[in-house]
């Protein structure tokens, strides 16, 4: 019986292999569960878990690079010195010449120059999304000499400094540090128009309306980067237009508000709060 089957297994063996429409559909032989009929697998599934599983190992030694890589940043300062006093100590004892201790002069170099153009930014990702901003605040405070950071990390540097002083109700300083990014500009539109979105609301609650609606109609030209903020900025142009009693581009704004269809409650009351009076207004 077994002879039989194993005849059996080998004629559909060279079948699938030698007949042209199923090329490509040889797979390893599988027996059902409970009889002795056997089936392969498609080699396209064979590769997609082939793939599936050095795409998860891929990823576990991304982030363990990423940590490895995380810590150099931080300690990067020290280490810089550490490669170039090493590569001196050797050098002046003559255990080794210039050229053998001259990588480490490099990286040396490389890893302060780095330090201070471009700073430890990498690092406030992750408190900042677990909103730690006293950890955020810690590292800013790593960063010695701000005016040397490549201008969009400054800009990026001035941003934060920012958006943690807004945090503190500390809206002089963040309107100052706002104001610093702004000049400087950023590489990212979306951000730019945040960071005069921010400055407009300052403005604002100033009452210095001619310059909030100078920074809202920068922001909303620049792009705003989530559909929350874009109807706080609608919703606060609508109201200019309430005050200046220019009802229908008061009204087009906030038709604006209600489609970026915010779901924070604070907007949504805000937007129901308007919707009371801007229906009974002409235009």
């Amino acid at each position: 019986m077994w002879s039989r089957q194993e005849s059996n297994l080998d004629l559909e063996f060279r079948k699938r292999l030698f007949y042209p429409l199923n090329y490509g559909t040889i797979g390893p032989l599988v027996a059902e569960e409970g009889k002795n009929n056997y089936s392969f697998l498609s080699f396209p599934a064979i590769y997609f878990y082939l793939f599936k599983a050095l795409f998860g190992i891929f990823t576990a030694q991304i982030e363990i690079f990423m940590g490895f890589y995380n810590i150099i940043i931080k300690f990067r300062f020290w280490l810089s010195l550490i490669a170039i006093f090493g590569g001196l100590g050797l050098e002046l004892t003559g255990i080794a010449g210039f050229w053998p201790v001259f990588p480490l002069y490099f990286i040396g170099l490389i890893g302060i120059l780095s330090h201070f153009f471009i700073g430890p930014l990498r690092l406030v990702q992750a408190p900042m999304e677990a909103g730690n901003m006293d950890e955020v605040e810690r590292i800013l405070n790593t960063v010695w000499f701000p005016s040397l950071l490549y201008k969009p990390v400054r800009s990026t540097y001035y941003t934060i400094k920012g958006n943690i002083a807004m945090v503190k109700q500390d809206f002089d300083t963040a309107e100052k540090h706002l104001k610093h990014s702004n000049d400087l500009g950023s590489a990212m539109p979306e951000a730019e128009g945040a960071n005069k979105l921010q400055l407009g609301m300052m403005a604002m609650q100033k009452g210095d309306t001619k310059q909030g609606e100078s920074y809202i109609r920068a922001a909303i030209r620049a792009g705003i980067p989530d559909k929350e903020s874009e109807a706080v900025a609608f919703l606060s142009m609508c109201q200019i237009f309430m005050n200046k009693r220019e009802f229908r581009a008061a009204k087009d704004y906030f038709r604006k508000a209600k489609a970026c269809k915010p779901t924070t409650k604070q907007v949504i009351d805000q937007i129901k709060e308007i919707e009371k009076y801007i229906s009974r207004m002409p235009g």
